[in-house]
């Protein structure tokens, strides 16, 4: 495979300085008891440091993890949702944080908030490390946004191409 130049959009320190930040903003609007459930595979490298910073600000929440996907090997979303792995604790009656790598069409993001709240779920907010305005397809909103980002394909910190490029520590634009 040829390996194309990515440019770093956001390094790593830029990244560990928001989660933390976002970690302290969450920690003190969500109820002690809340569960995390977080989209995989994409959010996984924000999900975890995510919640090792609630941590060290003193929120104790649970983990659950949703494995979904809707891009398959592209770069644009099917438009169709694939749940490839369900959470294991019940949110009936729970105060939710859910967690994505990215909000661009709202499909994702829309599709398991709304299954969510179908199984009963009392609250759920919602984070992304990066948001694509533009892009929205689905009105849907974060409630904590990391970084608002130009209309460009990135990589890196979890974010992949065809499953290349998720152990980059930066968020990267893959060059032509």
């Amino acid at each position: 495979m040829k390996v194309p130049a990515i440019s770093i959009l956001i390094s790593e320190a830029e990244i560990r300085e928001r989660v933390t930040q976002l970690a302290t903003e969450i920690a003190a609007s969500m109820p002690a008891d809340f569960l995390i459930v977080a989209l995989l595979r994409g959010s996984f490298v924000f999900a975890a440091d995510l919640i090792r910073a609630l941590h060290r600000v003193g929120a104790s929440p649970q983990v659950d993890f949703l494995t979904v996907s809707s891009y398959g090997k592209g770069t644009e979303s099917t438009g169709t949702l694939t749940v490839h792995r369900d959470i294991s604790e019940d949110v009936s009656g729970r105060a939710i944080l859910l967690i994505d790598d990215i909000l661009e069409s709202g499909f994702t993001l829309f599709h398991a908030r709304e299954e969510l709240r179908r199984r009963g779920a009392k609250d759920i907010h919602i984070a992304v490390l990066l948001e694509k305005p533009g892009k929205r397809k689905i009105e849907i909103n974060a409630d904590y946004v990391g970084f608002t980002i130009p209309d460009k394909f990135v990589v890196g910190y979890g974010l992949d191409q065809a499953n290349y490029y998720r152990e980059l520590p930066f968020i990267g634009v893959v060059e032509g």
